[in-house]
Formats: C-alpha cells, sequence, structure tokens
C-alpha cells in the first residue's frame, strides 16, 4: 500500500468521527488527519477470541499481515491492546488465555473527543497521564505543540515502545517513565491534566501542580469495574468541582489503584435475607458506579441475577441470587462489612432521585475529602476512598 492509502484512511476516519458528532475542533480534526496511528500500533497487537468463554488473547505480527489489511486495522475507530500482563505483543510466544490488558491504543475517537473535552489548546501546558502507545501523546503535541506537552508512562518496556514510535512519528515531546500519579513537578503548573488510565480518588499532589482554573479530565473507576469520566476545574489549594460526562468511557485502572490478588477463594455460610434490590441493576451503567460507591473496596466478580462482591482486606462477602421460589432475590452476607447493606441503600437513593445517568453526577475535591454527589453539591453524597 503506499503512504496516500494511510492518508485517505485518516481522512475516512476524520469524516466518520465529524459525522458521528464526535469532532468539532478544527485542530483537533487536523491532528486526527495528520497523525499515523500504524506507527504507534508497534510490530504486533493482541486479537481478542470472541466470547463466551474466558479471552485468548492471539499476537497479530505486522510482518505476517498484508499491509493494505495492517493500515485498515489502525484506522479501524477500535482499541488495540498491545500489553497483557506486562508482556508487549511483539514479546508474546503465542496465544494467552484470560490475562488483564495492561497497555493499549485506544481507539481514536474516545481519545480525540477527551481530548476536546479537556479543552487543550495551541500553547496550553498540559500534562498526560499513562502514554501507552504514544498515540495520545502524538495527538496533543499536535494540538498544544510539543514542547508544552508532558507524557508519563509507568511501564518501562510501553515506554520505550512509545518513546522510539513519537520519535519515528516527528515527536518530541517531554516523556517520563514514572508513577503518572505522582505528575511531574518539575515541570508544572499545568493548565490541562488529562489521564488516559482511571484512579480510585485524585491523588491531591497531582492536583496541586495544576494551575488555578485549569483542568483536570479523569476517569474515575474502582474495585466494582465501574467507571466515570470527570472534568474538573481547579480551584486555590488542593480544591476542584466539577461534572462526570455523557457517553462510556474506561480506561485500565492505574497500577498503584488496582485492587489486592487474590487466588479461588470460596464462598462461606453466612446471614440470608431477601435482598431490596434487583441485583441486575448493577449490569447498568450507572447503577454500577452507585453501587461501587457505596462499597469501594469490594471487587465484583458476578453478573445479572448473581452478583458477588468480595473484600480482600476484611474478608467481607455478599453473594446475591434469585430466591429459590423462583419470587425475588436472597443474599447473603459475612464479615466485618455488610456490602450488600451499602450496595442497596446506595442504589435505593439513586432510584429515588430518578435512577439518571452519570452526567447528573459531580464531583468535589477540598482538602479534606473527595466527594461524589448527584444532581448538585447540596444532593446526596458519596464519599471516595482516600
Amino acid at each position: 500500500m503506499t503512504r496516500d492509502t494511510a492518508v485517505e484512511l485518516r481522512r475516512r476516519l476524520v469524516a466518520r468521527l465529524v459525522a458521528d458528532d464526535v469532532l468539532h475542533d478544527p485542530e483537533v480534526r487536523r491532528a486526527a488527519g495528520t497523525v499515523p496511528r500504524e506507527v504507534f500500533l508497534g510490530s504486533a497487537v493482541y486479537k481478542p477470541s470472541k466470547p463466551p468463554g474466558v479471552t485468548v488473547w492471539t499476537p497479530l505480527s505486522r510482518d505476517s499481515t498484508p499491509a493494505d489489511e495492517w493500515l485498515r486495522l489502525a484506522y479501524r475507530n477500535q482499541t488495540w491492546v498491545t500489553q497483557i500482563d506486562g508482556v508487549l505483543a511483539e514479546n508474546a510466544g503465542g496465544p494467552v488465555t484470560g490475562g488483564s490488558p495492561t497497555s493499549s491504543s485506544t481507539l481514536p475517537g474516545v481519545v480525540l473527543w477527551m481530548i476536546e473535552q479537556a479543552g487543550i489548546a495551541r500553547g496550553k501546558r498540559v500534562l498526560i497521564i499513562g502514554t501507552g502507545t504514544g498515540l495520545s501523546t502524538a495527538y496533543v503535541c499536535e494540538v498544544a505543540g510539543e514542547g508544552n506537552v508532558t507524557s508519563i508512562e509507568t511501564d518501562a518496556d510501553a515506554a520505550e515502545r512509545a518513546r522510539k514510535a513519537l520519535g519515528e512519528a516527528g515527536y518530541a515531546p517531554t516523556l517520563i517513565t514514572a508513577d503518572g500519579l505522582r505528575g511531574c513537578p518539575d515541570r508544572a503548573p499545568y493548565d490541562v491534566v488529562i489521564a488516559f488510565c482511571s484512579m480510585r480518588h485524585v491523588p491531591y499532589g497531582l492536583l496541586q501542580q495544576i494551575a488555578t482554573g485549569g483542568t483536570l479530565l479523569v476517569t474515575l473507576s474502582g474495585w466494582g469495574a465501574a467507571y466515570g469520566l470527570v472534568r474538573l476545574t481547579v480551584g486555590n489549594g488542593a480544591t476542584a468541582q466539577g461534572r462526570f460526562l455523557p457517553g462510556y468511557t474506561s480506561f485500565m485502572i492505574a497500577r498503584p489503584h488496582d485492587h489486592p490478588p487474590h487466588g479461588p477463594f470460596e464462598f462461606l455460610p453466612g446471614h440470608e435475607r431477601p435482598s431490596r434490590i434487583d441485583p441486575a441493576l448493577l449490569d447498568d451503567w450507572t447503577g454500577r458506579f452507585v453501587a461501587q460507591l457505596a462499597a469501594p473496596s469490594a471487587e465484583r466478580l458476578g453478573a445479572g441475577a448473581e452478583q458477588v462482591l468480595l473484600d480482600v482486606s476484611t474478608g467481607s462477602q455478599a453473594r446475591v441470587r434469585s430466591a429459590a421460589s423462583g419470587e425475588g432475590w436472597t443474599v447473603v452476607q459475612r464479615g466485618p462489612l455488610d456490602l450488600w447493606n451499602a450496595v442497596e441503600d446506595s442504589v435505593t437513593t439513586w432510584q429515588r432521585h430518578g435512577s439518571p445517568f452519570l452526567s447528573e453526577f459531580g464531583m468535589t475535591i477540598t482538602p479534606d475529602a473527595q466527594e461524589v454527589w448527584l444532581h448538585s453539591p447540596r444532593g446526596p453524597k458519596w464519599a471516595l476512598p482516600v
């Protein structure tokens, strides 16, 4: 395939994103039509098997793929996983069964939309948390100017891979291999901090690196596999406030914020009673987020009519399933935390207010607390684990 074909594929991608009402800013559109995504996919990606069953990740090599097919793959508005459990696709010896993605090239539409939502523009100083493949950093370099861009990646292999790709594509931002949650004080203050990973809460030290009036765009997540993208405006000191954005945005959680490891566990007998809510509500995007706010230390392992919550640190468990009678649901709990009680209270509060989508929620950060609220700061509140 010729270089012109890559240009044409980029043009088509931009046209599709504009038609889908994703892109509006002319500079962001120009960046989307300029950055060669194929460079940032490197020499291999992981191709997942289709559900049901355990996902099998099969390395797909650029060298073994026809050039035209590789280019079309690069310009799909699709996420391509590039690392599983710390192993880059080009270093995998064969298919990987199960495993967790630890780095990826996020679908361009989400990255470009987030750049617009963060208000990134020429001359603004930007900190990117989660360099990944380097694609998002390249887009921001095009919009803000590479001299204004600092990008942090915690994984050394992924960082080196991104460094090479950015150089090959002609970009030279400041690249740092470190814990992105700590930011980069030496380059502060920033007008915008944008995270391409998720966090359980916002580190205060990171917040203090943003100029007053600046923007933090970050996905809040947790151990309940729920996600919400929030745009915060930073005030004086360690303060910020803003609202969650519409849509469905999820990112891998920052490694220091991931849940404690555990092996197979046995669900033990406990106190049994009827559940006040349908456990399938945790499959709803916002319902799951509201449940996670109520039980932030619990990992969610179930789905549908059977939900399992497990708190490794305290040994607390909750298991909810359809009642034996066929009507309603039964919950069994044990341990010092009544996990399902908290979830029920949270979900019913959300239902009393009309079960709105996550965009009706907001967040306030003060030096003393980080809270998520519904409708307004005077509405129902949930404290984040800080």
